[in-house]
């Protein structure tokens, strides 16, 4: 496998804090000033380029955030603070390069009621020192609870303050962390295979089962969102039973999280390269009977965990196209079944190998993943499926790119 040479690593950690009310006053007005700001900035660059093709870049938007302060209509712009109203205009500038450059979709609007509330500051605009954080616009430290300690002698780059669904204020600390290093290399690679049964089953023959978070809470959760639909649209009471369901939704995303991590931090460790394949979950989720199992195994966020980490410390992913078949093929002799249902969960080779579906296909995965690395440009052999498809086409995954939200119109 391929030595992965150490870099810098930017790191953000997470903390939960709680304001006061006038802290929570002034950054919901940020909040609302940050929002304003991208969609007006994104309405006068579709504008320019649907009338007049032009291109407007930073440099013009941000001139156009200057007059919109002297106006009188927008003048409490100026009553926040200035750096998150200009980082949004990176951020803007930022998504029309991943759309230009096709890696993204064209951006959208931000929503008052379904866009999560965040503003990110500078070094400019933010004071950390002994252990306390304070935001600009504001006399008093943020009350941020410390549930791990920041890098030794590594001050914060900058700082993104959230407030999520369920009402709860999160700030992100982006810092290098010099702890991020690669590790000692190793012998061992395996094959993963994704799965709703057992979450995973690994080339080894381990599998790990589902923890099934979403199932553990639906009946509670659907007894909550009855409530929510019994409430007058627009009154206090409705907005308490809101708050009540995006709690769950939020006890449900934070234990899958925390066990994607664990897992992903293990296969990790333990192992040199990793070998997944390259699964169609959009399409799976479109599946009326399989997107609710499928949504809750959070395949795609696995997947993302894993490059990252594998960038972090030193490790290799490698991916295996979604057509090759898996769990068709047997792994002793190379015979292809031409179909095996999903009800089949063991099937007997002409061979006489005996397999386990979930096992086999590990197996599979882990030799072509193999055989790409062995072939270079991380592409393996092809093979063609009945339908003229090609069937396998390895690739080496490097860490995921941050994407732009979608269009919403043509």
């Amino acid at each position: 496998m391929r030595a992965v040479s150490a870099v810098h690593v930017k790191r953000a950690f997470k903390f939960r804090f709680y304001p006061t009310e006038a802290q929570a006053a002034e950054l919901s007005r940020t909040f609302g000033c940050v929002r304003l700001v991208w969609n007006r900035a994104l309405a006068a660059r579709t504008e320019a380029w649907a009338e007049r093709r032009e291109r407007i870049d930073y440099g013009a938007t941000s001139a156009m955030l200057t007059s919109w302060k002297r106006t009188e209509e927008l003048a409490f712009l100026s009553e926040v603070s200035s750096v998150p109203l200009q980082q949004v205009l990176r951020h803007l500038q930022g998504a029309f390069g991943n759309f230009f450059a096709k890696r993204a979709k064209y951006p959208r609007f931000k929503s008052r009621k379904r866009s999560r509330g965040s503003a990110e500051y500078t070094r400019s605009a933010f004071r950390y020192r002994d252990g306390q954080l304070t935001l600009a616009k504001m006399a008093e430290p943020l009350d941020v609870v410390w549930s791990r300690p920041l890098p030794e002698g590594v001050g914060p780059s900058t700082v993104t303050v959230s407030r999520d669904a369920a009402g709860r204020w999160f700030v992100s600390m982006l810092c290098e962390d010099p702890a991020v290093a690669p590790l000692p290399p190793v012998g061992t690679v395996v094959g993963v295979d994704l799965g709703v049964t057992s979450l995973v089953t690994l080339s080894t023959g381990e599998r790990i089962p589902n923890p099934r978070h979403e199932r553990r809470d639906r009946e509670r959760l659907g007894r909550a969102q009855r409530e929510l639909s019994r409430k007058a649209p627009g009154s206090a009471n409705r907005e308490k039973a809101r708050r009540k369901v995006a709690r769950i939704h939020a006890r449900i995303a934070d234990r899958r999280r925390d066990f994607l991590n664990k897992l992903t931090t293990r296969l990790v460790r333990d192992n040199q390269a990793v070998v997944i394949e390259d699964l169609a979950v959009r399409g799976l989720l479109g599946n009326r009977k399989l997107s609710r199992a499928v949504a809750d195994c959070a395949w795609a966020e696995f997947r993302a965990m894993l490059a990252y980490k594998c960038a972090w410390y030193g490790r290799e992913l490698i991916t295996v196209d979604r057509w090759f078949p898996s769990s068709r093929l047997c792994s002793a002799c190379g015979a292809v079944r031409d179909a095996l249902p999903l009800t089949v969960r063991e099937w007997e080779c002409g061979c006489g190998a005996f397999h386990d579906r979930d096992v086999n296909a590990a197996r599979n995965i882990l030799a072509a993943g193999l055989a790409a690395a062995a072939c270079g440009d991380g592409v393996g052999p092809q093979r063609s499926t009945p339908g003229g498809r090609s069937s396998v086409k390895q690739e080496v995954v490097p860490p995921p790119r941050s994407r732009a939200a979608a269009r919403p119109r043509g």
